[in-house]
């Protein structure tokens, strides 16, 4: 991934940040072409790689492509807003977007059925404990109905190598420019330009009430 050096992200903040969003999209190099599905996963960091886990269907022939070339990227994308050149503090500007983007890359390894069970768990626990509800849990199931649904799927763990992140925030720009584009992204009464311009100000270590 191309990234600007002004938005070269900390690796340690774009660990976290693939951690906490657990949603991606996982691309492999197939017969010619790139093949890609979209996938919530679980990412445990470690040193400068870690370990991604997901799952997909068993229908989808991403996992005989990942068989054949075990080189995959897994791209996480966070919250993006078009950022409208009029809001700046000075003249001569132009339109852009801003946003967050991870890129993980490694070697995938097709687990077996097995190591399945485990994993659902992990996975179902994290979202879970984003409502304030009981957790739901696979025993809310029917084993055979469980056992059906775990053999349409296949499980796939990621050696991470590398973890690469463009936070493009406006963070070159000048303080008046800043305060603009922010205040303009707030006016919008959208949360993802409101939470682009949370992520702005904490770029530049700005706290707001």
């Amino acid at each position: 991934m191309y990234v600007h050096p002004a938005f070269k992200a900390d690796p340690d903040a774009s660990a976290a940040f693939l951690a906490e969003r657990g949603f991606g999209t996982l691309v492999a190099a197939g017969d010619g072409f790139p093949v890609a599905v979209h996938v919530p996963f679980l990412f445990a960091p470690s040193g400068t790689g870690g370990v991604i886990e997901l799952h997909v269907a068993r229908a989808n022939s991403i996992h005989e492509t990942i068989a054949a070339n075990p080189r995959v990227l897994v791209a996480c994308t966070g919250p993006d807003a078009y950022v409208s050149p009029d809001w700046y503090g000075s003249a001569n500007q132009v339109p852009t977007w801003n946003y967050v983007a991870v890129h993980a890359v490694g070697r995938a390894q097709l687990m077996d059925k097995d190591w399945l069970p485990g994993h659902l768990e992990r996975l179902s626990a994290k979202f879970e404990a984003w409502y304030p509800k009981k957790p739901w849990t696979s025993g809310a199931v029917d084993r055979q109905r469980l056992a059906a649904m775990m053999n349409a799927i296949v499980g796939i763990t990621v050696e991470v190598e590398d973890v690469q992140g463009n936070w493009k925030l406006g963070q070159h720009k000048g303080r008046d420019d800043h305060e603009g584009a922010v205040a303009g992204l707030r006016a919008q009464n959208d949360p993802a330009a409101t939470a682009v311009a949370d992520l702005m100000d904490r770029a530049r270590g700005i706290g707001r009430v």
